[in-house]
């Protein structure tokens, strides 16, 4: 019994339709692979870069959160130390209440002790106004972490009597979720402590 062959038209035709896929697939692949570059060369191109200090290249996106970050900062601890030290009979609970939603249980630690010493009971018993004249502020970041000291100067009236102190504080910077307007900024601070206070003079 002899072997049937097959059709030699139905083989050429089968033989056509796998080059012909073969080709389609190498095409569709040449063209993903020539589009991922140029995609990619795109980026490249419409991306900044900054040179670190050590040589390093550090993206400009990062260079530009930094920056914003330290404008927010700057700005949040000007805001706590205003309300937490800008304060008279008429104002000052109402300060203080803001200034507690901008740092931790340091800060709120300060406040009760504070408190406890009749600081604010001397406030009221003397009408004594204390108003804040400047805030410096230094940040420094350390493995992640930023560390704030600042400077407040800031002058106590006492009716016939004006004094003027310098305060320097220190503390943490942490991001937490922004809550406006008690936390405009959604930053806390932490480890709040009044390091060193003095009396500028002793005119007036």
């Amino acid at each position: 019994m002899k072997t049937p062959y097959k059709n030699i038209y139905n083989v050429l035709k089968l033989n056509r339709f796998i080059v012909l896929a073969v080709v389609a697939c190498a095409l569709l692949s040449s063209t993903f692979s020539v589009w991922m570059v140029f995609n990619t060369n795109q980026k490249a191109l419409n991306s900044a870069f900054a040179i670190n200090t050590d040589g390093s290249i550090i993206p400009l996106k990062l260079v530009t959160q930094k920056e914003n970050f330290r404008v927010e900062a700057l700005a949040h601890l000007d805001l706590f130390h205003n309300y937490f030290y800008n304060i008279d009979a008429s104002n000052y609970e109402r300060n203080l209440e803001k200034a507690l939603w901008l740092g931790n249980s340091s800060v709120d630690n300060l406040y009760r002790q504070k408190k406890a010493d009749g600081v604010y009971n001397r406030l009221l018993q003397y009408s004594l106004v204390q108003k804040v004249l400047s805030i410096d502020s230094r940040i420094t970041e350390n493995n992640g972490s930023y560390n704030f000291t600042t400077t407040t100067i800031f002058e106590i009236n006492r009716g016939t009597i004006i004094d003027t102190y310098e305060l320097v504080s220190t503390g943490n910077l942490i991001m937490v979720d922004r809550n406006f307007p008690n936390n405009p900024h959604g930053l806390l601070i932490t480890n709040y402590f009044e390091n060193t206070l003095k009396k500028l003079n002793d005119e007036n």
